[in-house]
């Protein structure tokens, strides 16, 4: 009897806990939200270059990807205990892990497009007298747009569940309160956070799905 009044005391889902702490709940959400999103695209424009680099060269492909890969091997624990000592506790420091995680992936799905475009297109392409730059912006960046919007939310989620390790240095927006959850006890702290960290991936995901296909309609044809 006990522990059956233990559990009822300590529910996992608390309409109550939401009320009460409304004003938490929605300042750690768009902690998270922000953090995954200025992650994101810092990551995208540090990606488009070195991609373009790495496609030029092949020693350069083998650098620029060995070194965003041996980064991603790196625990998140681990580099944000690395980073810290330079970069203070807080939300710089989380800030970087995250777009160095998020770089290989956007990397490696540049490329993956750009080496996809038929080489025909880009001859023909070049034979009406597109520049270098024209060529990339009007011809091939059109093309690879399905990998690099793949890449995008790949990249998106995976920096959703990795904002929260940020809280061992004191800024992981919804893992703050997972933490203090995990702490106390406290289910409905836990469990409420968790939904609202998976709501944000699928929300996530699901408008850059949307974008990829307004960007790209011809893929969702080719696919039906």
């Amino acid at each position: 009897m006990v522990q059956v009044y233990a559990a009822v005391e300590n529910p996992w889902v608390s309409w109550r806990y939401v009320e009460s702490n409304w004003g938490d709940l929605l300042e750690r959400t768009q902690q998270h939200v922000t953090l995954t999103v200025q992650a994101v695209l810092v990551a995208l424009l540090l990606a488009v270059p070195l991609a373009l680099l790495a496609r030029a060269s092949r020693n350069l492909a083998a650098a620029v990807l060995g070194g965003s890969a041996v980064m991603y091997t790196v625990p998140s624990i681990a580099l944000l205990g690395m980073l810290a000592p330079f970069t203070g506790i807080g939300r710089t420091t989380v800030l970087i892990a995250l777009v160095a995680y998020a770089l290989l992936v956007l990397v490696r799905n540049i490329l993956v497009g750009l080496d996809g475009v038929p080489p025909e297109v880009v001859d023909a392409a070049r034979g009406l007298g597109h520049s270098r730059s024209g060529l990339f912006l009007a011809v091939e960046l059109p093309l690879a747009m399905p990998a690099v919007i793949t890449g995008l939310r790949l990249a998106t989620v995976t920096t959703v569940a990795l904002v929260t390790v940020g809280v061992v240095v004191g800024y992981g927006g919804l893992g703050q309160l997972m933490y203090r959850g995990f702490s106390s006890g406290y289910r409905a702290e836990i469990f409420t956070a968790t939904v609202l960290c998976l709501a944000i991936a699928l929300v996530a995901d699901l408008l850059l799905l949307l974008l990829g296909r307004a960007l790209a309609p011809w893929s969702r044809s080719r696919a039906a």
